[in-house]
C-alpha cells in the first residue's frame, strides 16, 4: 500500500498515478495495479468508453477515483494539454506509465513520412516530453515513479517491418536506465518494463494478428501477469525490467550470440512476426 501524501489544507489524500494508453492492454492491467495499491488515478487514451468501464470498475473494487482525458499522443501539444486540465482539478501528478502506443506495419520506404512522424510523436517524444513534464516536480517533493513501457524488441536485433518500433524501445529503455541513475537519490524510481509477446489488441490494431498467432504458447504472457511484474519491479526499482523467464532467457540469448548470428536469426524470423 503505497503512503498518503498531504494536501494543502494539511489533509491526507491518495497519490495520484497517470497512465497513458490506459483503456485496454498493459495500460488498463496497470491501472488495476495502482488501484490496488491505493492509488488514484488519470486515465488518458484516444477511446472513452473503455475508460469509462475502467473507472467503475475500479472504484467499485477499491474506491479508486479516476479522472479520464481523452487525447490523441500523435498530436503536438497533447502532453501540455493534458496535464493543463489536471493542473485546472487541482491534481498533482506522483506517478506516471508512459503506456501509449502502437506498431507501424510495412517497410520504413513504403510508409510516408508523415506516417513515421506521428509514430515518433506518439512513441518516442511523448513519452519523453510527459516525463520531464513531471519529474521535476517528482524530484521536488522527494516522491515520484515512472513505468516506460518498452518492449523486449528493444534488447533484440531489428527485423524487417515495424522498421522504427525496435529502435523507439532501445531508446526507452536507455532513457529509462539514465534517468533511474539520475534519481537514486530523490525518491523517485524509474523503470522500463519490456514485455515480450502480449495477449492484448495491439496485434488486432496494426492488423498482425493472424501472423502471431502462430507463434507458440510458452512465447505469450497475459496484459495482467505483465503489469503485476512490472509494478513489482518498479517497486524495487529495477532500471529495467523483462518480464517471464521466456522472455528472459530470449534476451540473455541474443547478449550471448555474436552480434552477425543475432542478426542472421532475425532476419530468417523476421517474416513470421513483422508485416513487411
Amino acid at each position: 500500500m503505497i503512503e498518503k501524501r498531504k494536501n494543502n489544507d494539511g489533509a491526507d489524500v491518495k497519490r495520484l498515478c497517470l497512465i497513458t494508453g490506459a483503456s485496454a492492454g498493459i495500460g488498463a492491467a496497470l491501472a488495476w495495479e495502482f488501484a490496488r495499491a491505493g492509488w488514484d488515478l488519470a486515465l488518458t487514451a484516444r477511446r472513452e468508453e473503455p475508460m469509462i468501464t475502467l473507472a467503475q470498475e475500479l472504484k467499485q473494487a477499491f474506491g479508486t477515483t479516476s479522472h479520464i482525458l481523452t487525447a490523441d499522443l500523435s498530436t503536438p501539444g497533447a502532453c501540455a494539454d493534458i496535464l493543463a486540465r489536471l493542473d485546472k482539478k487541482g491534481a498533482q501528478i506522483d506517478g506516471l506509465v508512459n503506456n501509449a502506443g502502437h506498431g507501424l506495419t510495412g517497410h520504413f520506404v513504403d510508409n510516408e513520412w508523415e506516417a513515421h512522424k506521428d509514430f515518433l510523436t506518439l512513441m518516442l517524444e511523448a513519452p519523453t516530453e510527459m516525463t520531464h513534464m513531471v519529474v521535476a516536480g517528482m524530484k521536488r517533493r522527494g516522491f515520484g515513479r515512472i513505468i516506460n513501457v518498452a518492449s523486449l524488441a528493444g534488447h533484440i536485433p531489428g527485423s524487417r517491418g515495424h522498421t522504427l518500433y525496435s529502435a523507439v524501445k532501445s531508446y526507452l529503455i536507455k532513457f529509462s536506465q539514465s534517468l533511474n541513475l539520475e534519481m537514486q537519490d530523490h525518491g523517485v524510481k524509474v523503470s522500463a518494463l519490456c514485455p515480450g509477446f502480449t495477449y492484448s489488441e495491439f496485434h488486432d490494431v496494426n492488423g498482425t494478428r493472424g501472423m502471431v498467432d502462430k507463434m507458440p504458447d510458452w512465447m505469450w504472457m497475459n496484459a495482467d501477469d505483465v503489469a503485476q511484474s512490472g509494478f513489482m519491479a518498479l517497486e524495487r526499482n529495477d532500471a529495467v525490467h523483462i518480464p517471464g523467464r521466456a522472455n528472459k532467457g530470449i534476451a540473455l540469448l541474443v547478449r550471448l550470440l555474436p552480434a552477425k548470428l543475432a542478426l542472421m536469426l532475425m532476419s530468417k524470423n523476421s517474416d513470421r512476426v513483422r508485416k513487411g
